[in-house]
């Protein structure tokens, strides 16, 4: 036996091992075939392209793109029950490049022998390198190899482009209810691999907390399922309370570097955005308690309030600083506090993105490769020869004026008309819109 296995194993599905009994009610409920895999008809349901790509054997190379226990592992071990590929596992936390060669040897070796082709099936393949990717390109290329890879992260990000132009992307997502509750009836049922000789019986109520404890995670749900037959008696009635106390307290899914943590920003980002109070507290809370970090809260909400409050409300800078400032002195779980009033500061007051267009405008100004120059009234005379060359000649003092504001221009001559920064008549911008009109009628000199 090779650390991948034996060269003379069948291929997925067709060994004719049962699972032991003493697995996990997850691993011994896992699909067997298409029609039992539930919750993904989106991409695997009757009729999809990939389904009868599947069942034809010709699936190919795939990264597989989804949250925890949506059925990753369980699909590929499919593809490579109907293309009659042997199955080569391997995780990227516990295997390095040395690995990864030994495991396209033993396919090598394997197809020498028998013609049969592997399936290399790599668990949080986001998790190898750039190196570890590159080595599997050559067999993939030319077709020692089917690759199929799991990934909970963005693979546009995870996965190196190379890599990523071999293999088709599929997005799953989690397990909606329905599926779930398919699931879990079949467990209670199935008298070979589940739960079905003890005839337990489960409440509606107690599915329905199950599949919302669970977050569209069959493991999960599976597992929590198992810990309530544990203290079951045969026959005996699982409720939504014993659901609940197999729980505990639920660990809301995060990772401070992957795709949950910004999603869940950016859904509290877009909340304060749109002016959603409730909604903008809810994300806050859902981020704190999955184990967010709060710094990261806290900066967001300081860019928030200058990207989409502005002027609008001069205040929300200051509100939104002091938040962050607070939690950085406090942590949590005071630190809650402050970024509360933050948040229902922010989502309740005016809008307006008139400054990262002004500086957007001004910026694409600045970059279109013409290099106006310093008008000469506005450069600084600090040497003979400059002031000889007309350096601040003709420049006003602004506070020698009666008015404040010099009659004179201070954009180069091919902007002297560009209009960057445009108030919106919300909250406080209106007040800055009828500055900028007086101080204009000042500059051309209007009395």
């Amino acid at each position: 036996m090779s650390l991948f296995g034996d060269l003379d194993s069948e291929p997925a599905g067709k060994s004719g091992k049962k699972t032991a009994a003493t697995a996990p009610l997850a691993e011994r409920m896992r699909p067997r075939t298409l029609v039992e895999y539930l919750g993904q008809d989106q991409v695997v349901g009757e009729g999809r392209a990939l389904r009868r790509a599947i069942e034809q054997g010709k699936a190919g190379s795939l990264l597989l793109w989804g949250p925890p226990g949506t059925g990753k592992t369980t699909l590929a071990q499919l593809i490579a029950q109907h293309a009659g590929l042997f199955f080569e596992p391997f995780s990227a936390v516990l295997s390095g490049v040395a690995q990864v060669r030994d495991a396209i040897a033993a396919a090598q070796t394997r197809k020498d022998r028998t013609s049969q082709s592997t399936l290399v099936f790599v668990d949080e393949i986001h998790r190898f390198n750039k190196s570890q990717q590159d080595a599997f390109l050559p067999h993939v290329e030319n077709g020692l190899v089917v690759l199929v890879g799991a990934t909970t992260e963005n693979p546009s990000f995870a996965v190196n482009a190379a890599l990523l132009s071999r293999c088709r992307v599929v997005a799953l997502q989690s397990l909606p209810p329905a599926a779930l509750r398919s699931l879990i009836e079949r467990a209670l049922t199935d008298r070979e691999r589940g739960l079905g000789v003890r005839e337990l019986v489960i409440e509606d109520a107690a599915i329905e907390r199950l599949a919302l404890l669970c977050g569209g995670d069959a493991r999960r749900a599976l597992g929590a399922l198992e810990a309530c037959a544990a203290t079951c008696v045969d026959r005996d009635v699982i409720t939504a309370a014993m659901v609940t106390e197999s729980f505990q307290h639920r660990a809301l899914r995060h990772d401070r570097d992957g795709d949950l943590h910004f999603d869940l920003l950016s859904a509290l980002h877009k909340s304060l955005r749109n002016s959603d109070v409730q909604a903008a507290v809810y994300w806050l809370a859902r981020t704190i308690e999955a184990g967010g970090d709060p710094m990261a809260v806290a900066r967001r909400l300081v860019a928030m309030a200058a990207e989409d409050v502005g002027l609008a409300d001069p205040m929300a800078l200051q509100v939104a600083v002091a938040a962050l400032q607070a939690v950085q002195f406090l942590g949590l779980p005071e630190g809650r506090l402050p970024l509360t009033e933050a948040v229902v500061y922010l989502a309740a007051a005016p809008k307006s993105n008139a400054v990262i267009r002004a500086i957007d405008a001004a910026s694409e100004a600045a970059r279109d490769g013409a290099q106006h120059p310093v008008p000469l009234h506005l450069r600084n005379a600090v040497t003979g020869l400059a002031k000889e060359l007309g350096h601040g000649h003709g420049y006003v003092y602004a506070h020698n004026t009666a008015g404040g504001v010099a009659k004179i221009q201070c954009l180069p001559d091919e902007l002297k008309d560009a209009q960057f920064f445009v108030p919106s008549e919300r909250g406080f911008e209106k007040k800055v819109a009828e500055r900028m009109a007086e101080n204009e009628r000042l500059r051309r000199g209007q009395m």
